[in-house]
Parts: C-alpha cells; sequence; structure tokens
C-alpha cells in the first residue's frame, strides 16, 4: 500500500474544530487512510478528541490511524502536515485578562484578538509557542506543510517567516469564502454563481471585484446592487451569521471605501477609529456593534462543548460534514497534484505593491503539489492600502518587539494601534499596557516580564 500521509494537530484540544478538519480530510478518497496525530498539553481534552476522531474513523469505516501524544516533538515526527489550533493562556485567565484591565480605562472591545490591545498580548502569548513548532519541524519533519489557524494571523505569519523563512506555512482563516456567502445570500443568488477576487491581509482584505456569473457565461459586477440594498434599508438581511451583529459596519464602509471587507462587522469596528468610542453610545446602537462579543462566546462554546462532549462519549457513531474551512483541500491538492484555489496569508515579497515587503497578505493562492503559490495582486486602491497599514504598523512594532526581544515596541504598538489611539492619550496607553504586561506574566516570554524587568532594574 502506498505511503498515507501524516497530519498532524497541535492544539488538538480543540476538539470541535479538529472534529471539522479531520471529517474534510478523511471524506476524500485519497487521504481516506491518513495517520491522524493529535497533540495537546491537556490529557483530559486529548482523550475527548481522540475519542471524537476514532468516532468519525467509525462513521466513515475507514481505515485511518489515530495516534496520540502529550509530547509536541514525538507528534511532529515524519509529519506531512501541520495544523495549529491552539490558544495560549485559553479564556480563562488570558481572554478574561485581555477584555476587563482595558475596560478600567474605558477602552472597549469586541474580539481583541488580531488587533487592538488584545491582539498585540494574544501576539506576545502565541508567537514564542509557534516558534518552537517550527524549530521542531525543522528538526524532525522539515519538508511538512504548515497550516496555521492560530490568531493573531498576520502577526504570527509575519514573525514565522521573520525566523523560520524555509518553513513552508500558511495562515488560514475562512472569514473570504465565508463572507462572499453571506453576500450571496444578502442578494439572493446561488454561492455557485458568484465570482470574486480579495486581497489585503488577514481580517482586513477587501473583494477587488465581487461579480455574478451569467449564463452566458459574461459576469456582471454586483457591487451597484449590494450598495443599493444597503441605502434602502434592504441589507444586510436578519438574520447575520451572528445574530448579536447586523453587520451594518461593514456595508457602512462599503459606501465610505467602495469595496466590502471581508471579515465580521464585530471584528472590524475594533480596527478601525470611527465606530466604537465610549462617548458615542448612539454609534454603538446605530451599528449593533457587539461589545464584549468574544468572552460571550467562550462562555457559550464551554457550555456548549460540555453537552456535546456527553453527547459523543455516549454515541456509537458521530454526524460527519464537510466544512467550508480549507485545510483538507490544501493536504489533498499537496499530497495528490489535484490543483485547487484557496486564500491564504503569507509574506508579501511584491505581492501587493502598496503594502510593506514582509508584512503577511492575504490573496489567492494556487494549491498543487509544488505547494501553497500565491497570486501577485499589484497594487490596491490607495484608500484601502492606507486604512491596512494603520492596521500593518501594530502587527510590524509587535513583531520587532518579539524578534528584538524589546518591551519599549509592545508600548509603541499600543501607541499605534488605531482604536486605543482614538480613546486613550499617551499617560492611559503607557499605564494600561503596564498593567496588561503585570497581569499576563506568566504567560508572557521572560523578556516582556515585568516581574524579570523589576529584578534586573
Amino acid at each position: 500500500m502506498a505511503r498515507q500521509p501524516k497530519i498532524v494537530f497541535i492544539g488538538a484540544g480543540s476538539t470541535v474544530f479538529m472534529k471539522n478538519i479531520v471529517s474534510d480530510v478523511l471524506q476524500r478518497p485519497d487521504l481516506a487512510e491518513a495517520h491522524i496525530a493529535l497533540m495537546d498539553i491537556n490529557p483530559d481534552r486529548l482523550e475527548d478528541s481522540e475519542i471524537v476522531a476514532r468516532k468519525v474513523v467509525q462513521t466513515l469505516d475507514l481505515g485511518a490511524k489515530v495516534t496520540t501524544h502529550l509530547d509536541r516533538r514525538e507528534a511532529l515526527d515524519g509529519a506531512d502536515f501541520v495544523v495549529t489550533t491552539f490558544q495560549v493562556g485559553g479564556y480563562d485567565p488570558c481572554t478574561i485578562t485581555d477584555f476587563e484591565v482595558p475596560k478600567k480605562y474605558g477602552l472597549r472591545q469586541t474580539i481583541a484578538d488580531t488587533l487592538g490591545v488584545g491582539g498585540i498580548m494574544r501576539g506576545l502569548r502565541t508567537v514564542p509557542e509557534l516558534w518552537k513548532i517550527c524549530a521542531d519541524m525543522m528538526d524532525v519533519c522539515p519538508d511538512a506543510v504548515l497550516l496555521q489557524y492560530v490568531n493573531p494571523m498576520a502577526i504570527n505569519t509575519w514573525a514565522i517567516a521573520a525566523k523560520y523563512p524555509k518553513i513552508r506555512q500558511v495562515g488560514l482563516c475562512h472569514s473570504v469564502q465565508g463572507t462572499a456567502k453571506e453576500l450571496a445570500r444578502d442578494l439572493d443568488i446561488p454561492y455557485e454563481k458568484i465570482r470574486y477576487r480579495s486581497a489585503g491581509i488577514n481580517h482586513m482584505a477587501f473583494y477587488l471585484r465581487f461579480e455574478e456569473i451569467g449564463a452566458d457565461g459574461t459576469y456582471r459586477d454586483l457591487y451597484p446592487d449590494l450598495r443599493r440594498g444597503y441605502l434602502e434599508g434592504r441589507f444586510p438581511k436578519p438574520p447575520t451569521s451572528n445574530p448579536r451583529c447586523p453587520n451594518k459596519v461593514r456595508y457602512e464602509v462599503m459606501t465610505r471605501l467602495g469595496y466590502f471587507v471581508t471579515e465580521s462587522s464585530e471584528h472590524f469596528a475594533e480596527y478601525v477609529p470611527w465606530f466604537i468610542k465610549r462617548d458615542r453610545p448612539d454609534l454603538i446602537e446605530k451599528f449593533g456593534i457587539p461589545l464584549d462579543e468574544y468572552p460571550a462566546r467562550c462562555i457559550e462554546n464551554i457550555d456548549r462543548w460540555a453537552r456535546q462532549a456527553r453527547e459523543y462519549r455516549e454515541s456509537n457513531s458521530i454526524e460527519v460534514k464537510a466544512s467550508h474551512e480549507y485545510a483538507s483541500q490544501i493536504v489533498n491538492s499537496v499530497w495528490t497534484g489535484e490543483p485547487s484555489v484557496i486564500y491564504g496569508n503569507l509574506r508579501n515579497g511584491s505581492l501587493i505593491d502598496n503594502l510593506p515587503e514582509d508584512c503577511a497578505v492575504e490573496v489567492p493562492c494556487l494549491v498543487d503539489r509544488n505547494g501553497i503559490q500565491p497570486t501577485r495582486i499589484g497594487a490596491l486602491p490607495p484608500q484601502l492600502a492606507a486604512l491596512i497599514r494603520t492596521n500593518v504598523n501594530v502587527q510590524e512594532l509587535t513583531v520587532a518587539a518579539l524578534l528584538e526581544e524589546n518591551p519599549e515596541h509592545i508600548y509603541h504598538a499600543a501607541m499605534m494601534d488605531p482604536h486605543t489611539a482614538a480613546e486613550l492619550d499617551l499617560d492611559q496607553i503607557w499605564s494600561l499596557v503596564d498593567d496588561l504586561l503585570a497581569t499576563h506574566d506568566e504567560w508572557l516570554p521572560e523578556w516582556a516580564r515585568t516581574s524579570e524587568r523589576r529584578k534586573v532594574a
């Protein structure tokens, strides 16, 4: 029998996400006998994930192999593909800290995992762990493809490319295809009849083209329909993907910038200085911005997982359906040579002319046996590039802090964050970063810990 791919999940305790990817992979005929290696530092969560993975295999009646590992290097040995799905510090205490400490300063957030002070802190916690994974990969599976699902995506992708440029990595998100489906629904057009091209950075990419494919093979620009539908109050249609957020932010931005952004309104609202203002509650109400959205999701997911875990343990089979994640598509294309197109996050390197060379960009990519091959976009419309650069500034300074082990750049990154700078003065920003670093202390790399700096002083 031909050798089967080994697919390693680092952070396999993210059971529901792992289940979706494993189900997608094993439903592809050429991957049905794959070796699924699950690794997590929490033995209880790892056991839950093993039960789920084995029941997926059993439900599909396949011969796939499932192994579990508490040792990361052991799991990675001989890997062909590595999927990262972990969150350093988890909801409690780290996510709670990322929200509650800024609140003391009047700074409110929605998701806090990509940009802003929450995204900066998550990057400081996460990148060192990703670097450790990359170091192990260079030793035991240097040719493996890293499918990186961890946030903050752009910071992580940039930092990996800077320190481990030989790692074959791609940062993955579902916002491009997910938003395209939402817009198709608003327009009452089947998703299969939509053609689009998107480019930018993760969570701030824009549809440069959004078109309907006609019966005669011609293409019709759908932007006039989107603008008209919003101005007439018909779009966005309820319910949106998130019932707590009516998706008005993105439609409003489209009317101002001319293009629709790929990430959700609750995310986008905290990447810019225009929507979340402590002295403007009318804006929060007008655009339906769900403050503290991510903690609410975490609590819901924890409760839901407790119920699902019991169901999974007691059932003999498990529901298997396709997700809209790119992972199985990439694995299949690299392993079999069957070409596919995905949207991935990689080092810019002249893919987008008016963004920095080293930053991480999100562009369409061809995938086949040669790996992940990004598409050159050229220059973005200047207003889009200008807005994106405000986010890139924060990413660049966070990566610089990590590469140089320079705590001062953490403060610089917070200074440049659009939302933080719109709400707080310099003294407040400095004090906020001090408080976040002190509270997160044990979860940070040593050079960033205030306790370690006090010892040196």
